[in-house]
């Protein structure tokens, strides 16, 4: 579809290295739990994603070095987060000038402190637009770079023809981010479409984790989930 194209090409221009298009209508009951009413009143998700600096995320093991904890909060988060943002509001402006309703949405904002979730889930996105599986560690998987990727996502209803297909869980009986998570805030439990995300991860271990280190004025990282995927680090064997 030409329209695809053209917001492809304009996520090509600015950098981005993943782009899918969601159909919403099997997840609009989670949509509408998590975002509202006005979340759930848009058919398609463009989901688009960044792949982190492979040194920062292999530098993780030394987290507890402040230089390499500093610049792994800024490059592989605020600046990534930032570039995410700024292509999600210039793709939703081309949409807009189309014609078609575009709403961008933050890359990493949460609406619901109780809960602790943003107002969108840009993994699920990512996932219905075929370009990667919900892993263990409840991050989206892709088979070139594992969870070493940061999304956002623009809700439109632009006659978009939706991308890929579902793919395949690929974890098997791999259980190396359950192991290796000083916090043990995952259960090992395999993604099931429809279950409630406290079966396979506690994000109030995780938050409660960076908020102790902000009190303490630490930058908080952490990533071991993240760096240990085999799907996603080149010096570990795949099982």
């Amino acid at each position: 579809m030409i329209l695809n194209k053209e917001l492809k090409d304009l996520a090509d221009s600015q950098w981005i290295d993943y782009f899918g298009v969601a159909d919403l209508k099997t997840a609009r009951e989670v949509v509408l739990e998590q975002g509202g009413p006005e979340a759930a009143g848009f058919p398609y998700a463009v989901s688009l994603g960044i792949v982190l600096n492979q040194h920062l995320v292999d530098q993780l093991p030394r987290r507890n070095e402040k230089s390499v904890a500093l610049n792994y909060k800024h490059h592989a988060s605020t600046v990534i987060y930032h570039r995410l943002d700024t292509a999600s509001s210039i793709i939703a402006g081309y949409i807009d000038k189309k014609g078609y309703r575009a709403l961008p949405l933050p890359a990493s904002e949460r609406i619901n402190d109780e809960r602790l979730f943003a107002s969108f889930s840009h993994i699920m996105a990512a996932h219905l637009a075929g370009l990667g599986w919900i892993g263990k560690n409840c991050l989206l998987v892709t088979p070139q770079y594992g969870p070493r990727v940061n999304w956002t996502t623009i809700l439109t209803d632009a006659p978009l023809e939706p991308t890929g297909k579902l793919q395949e869980q690929k974890c098997g009986r791999c259980n190396r981010c359950v192991d290796i998570c000083p916090l043990q805030a995952l259960t090992g439990r395999p993604f099931v479409a429809g279950e409630p995300r406290e079966a396979r991860y506690d994000a109030e271990k995780c938050d409660n984790f960076y908020n102790l280190m902000k009190s303490k004025g630490e930058p908080g990282v952490c990533g071991m989930c993240l760096y240990v995927c085999p799907h996603g680090n080149k010096k570990t064997v795949k099982s």
